[in-house]
């Protein structure tokens, strides 16, 4: 009898426990939502938006705004959330330690998803894809031939400090010297310059600057190297705010938003007017 007793209980309590749930789940929901990064941008009504600066990304037009393929994804990302938008340039090697110290919210600069980054930081759905493009200069590599005579230590590369590029050179080219800088513009004018042989960069910056410089820059490889895929980044521990993220890249997938001012920032220079030289 008493082991009845003792069955009934059990049943009564496991019957209240499934029953009691939907309060207990709103609350539990509610209490990690207002926690999401979502919810801390809707009270304060700004956006926070890390990025670096990097032609056709995002760079500075000739009244020193910020302009630029992540700048139209991340001033519609703030339209379609109903808050205003700060940008937050900053040194690529520093942007996600920024990002995880709160400096601004999320990531939208350009940034190729890797497992090592994925440690770290979490990532969205890819918004964009790319690849790595070579310039070499015209006066330090005449006569090299790629890619043997570029791993040797008499060869320099140039790169953006904390880039993926950086890696690249570091595993294909151990031999030669690598050079690296806090800004794209000083790696560009290196090569140009001609005290490094070549640098690496994702599309289309090298093909634009050879377009821009044909004496001075050439590529010696028409290479689509390590094709990759951008997502946003964001803090570990945010599930509403991937979802969110996730769902606005779909929608402006489906739409053709990200694809229309892909192809006006990617596919030409209609916009070389507006930068600052």
């Amino acid at each position: 009898m008493k082991r009845i007793q003792i069955m009934i209980l059990a049943a009564i309590a496991a019957l209240s426990f499934i029953k009691a749930p939907p309060a207990l789940a709103q609350d539990t929901i509610r209490a990690l939502s207002s926690e999401s990064v979502i919810e801390t941008v809707k009270r304060r009504g700004v956006l926070k938006v890390g990025l670096s600066t990097f032609v056709p990304w995002a760079m500075r037009d000739v009244n020193g705004d910020l302009i630029g393929f992540e700048v139209d994804v991340a001033t519609k990302l703030a339209e379609d959330m109903g808050v205003e938008i700060e940008l937050i340039p900053t040194a690529w090697d520093g942007i996600i330690p920024a990002l995880i110290a709160g400096k601004f919210d999320v990531i939208i600069g350009g940034m190729t998803i890797t497992p090592a980054r994925n440690l770290t930081v979490n990532f969205t759905d890819p918004y964009s894809g790319s690849s790595l493009g070579v310039m070499a200069s015209t006066k330090a590599s005449e006569g090299m031939a790629w890619p043997e005579d570029y791993n040797q230590p008499s060869a320099t590369f140039a790169c953006r400090r904390g880039s993926t590029p950086c890696a690249y050179i570091q595993q294909a080219f151990p031999k030669a010297v690598l050079r690296q800088f806090d800004d794209e513009n000083q790696v560009l004018q290196e090569v140009l310059n001609g005290n490094a042989n070549a640098m690496v960069a994702a599309q289309p910056s090298p093909a634009f600057t050879i377009y821009e410089n044909p004496e001075a820059a050439f590529s010696p490889t028409d290479e689509k190297i390590q094709p990759s895929a951008e997502g946003f980044a964001v803090r570990k521990g945010d599930p509403d705010a991937l979802n969110f993220f996730n769902n606005w890249i779909l929608v402006n997938t489906n739409n053709g938003f990200l694809e229309e001012r892909h192809d006006y920032w990617f596919g030409g220079r209609p916009w070389a007017d507006r930068v600052a030289q």
